[in-house]
């Protein structure tokens, strides 16, 4: 039997061990690997390659990078591959119709929700910090709207107490490069026909802004917990100190690690503070403080914070 002939296209490091699964499986041959071009990064702006392009470099695989998906070259470089199928993984560019007509078996899509629940950039992180207790991936054959095509196949997993995104991220990106090589085969032998997403039970995740991370101490604190979780790493959980008398601005801290705490307060005000943690009150409860870092310093324990850095019942932190 003649390998499939697949395009893959995808840019995060979520893709992957998408990729890695496909060129793994002797079932299919990847053409080639799309991802969006070396960007500047660090202090010195250096270009870097996107994570993507670095495993395919890697696996010795052919690396397209256009600077836009629209572009009439790169769509005739695509038709040049004769490509069977395209899989989309985290690309992070919308598709014309003209690419998603050009292959036989169309592209599919693996996402990081359960659709229709959390279209769009940041499934993950939304997920968590809504408090959900389940989510999933979906593969999904791809159509012009976002995130709107019919399921092909889906598998769900427990959002855990001690997730966050960083580590559902992971897990969901091996649970989608499991499905994505199972699904393949019984897609395209038509065993597995697209069905319509569900109606009415639509969401959006959209793209997350370091402004989110900043907390709202006038939130329950199940609630700051879930974007505490959701919001690491990145932008983190931020808040700040009222400055000490010889301080000209508010302390930042971003906060690591924390769990809900059987006390209440006034909203970020600090209750205790000690070598088991910070206890701050929120809108309902509390929040303990297990693990945090000050601007410009490094991640440590509550206890090892306080070693170097006093606080005292009746302070504030302050959104």
């Amino acid at each position: 039997m003649t390998a499939l002939r697949i395009i893959f296209m995808g840019t995060a490091e979520l893709s992957c061990a998408s990729l890695e699964s496909l060129t793994r499986n002797e079932t299919f041959c990847v053409a080639a690997v799309v991802t969006q071009p070396d960007k500047p990064k660090g202090r010195d702006l250096k270009l870097q390659p996107s994570p993507v392009k670095s495993l395919a470099l890697k696996l010795q695989l052919p690396v397209l990078q256009p600077a836009r998906a629209r572009d009439e070259q790169f769509i005739a470089e695509l038709r040049a591959l004769k490509p069977d199928l395209i899989v989309v993984v985290a690309y992070g560019h919308i598709l014309l119709q003209t690419i998603l007509d050009l292959p036989q078996f169309g592209c599919l899509n693996v996402h990081t929700s359960l659709l229709p629940k959390y279209r769009g950039a940041a499934p993950i992180q939304w997920a968590v910090a809504n408090g959900e207790t389940e989510t999933g991936v979906t593969v999904m054959k791809m159509d012009a709207g976002l995130d709107t095509g019919p399921i092909v196949s889906q598998r769900r997993t427990l959002i855990l107490p001690e997730d966050d995104s960083a580590t559902l991220h992971d897990r969901l990106a091996r649970l989608g490069a499991e499905l994505l090589a199972q699904t393949i085969p019984d897609y395209v032998a038509s065993k597995l026909p697209p069905q319509p997403q569900p109606t009415g039970s639509a969401s959006h995740a959209p793209k997350i802004k370091k402004e989110d991370g900043r907390i709202d101490w006038n939130l329950p604190a199940k609630t700051i917990w879930n974007r505490l979780r959701a919001f690491t790493p990145w932008p983190g959980a931020f808040t700040f100190l009222a400055g000490k008398p010889n301080s000209s601005r508010p302390a930042g801290l971003k906060i690591w690690k924390a769990e809900m705490a059987g006390q209440s307060g006034g909203a970020g005000e600090i209750l205790s503070a000690d070598k088991s943690g910070i206890i701050v009150g929120c809108g309902e409860q509390a929040l303990r403080i297990l693990e945090l870092q000050r601007e410009g310093g490094r991640r440590m324990s509550a206890a090892e914070f306080l070693a170097g850095h006093a606080l005292n019942a009746g302070e504030r932190f302050s959104g």
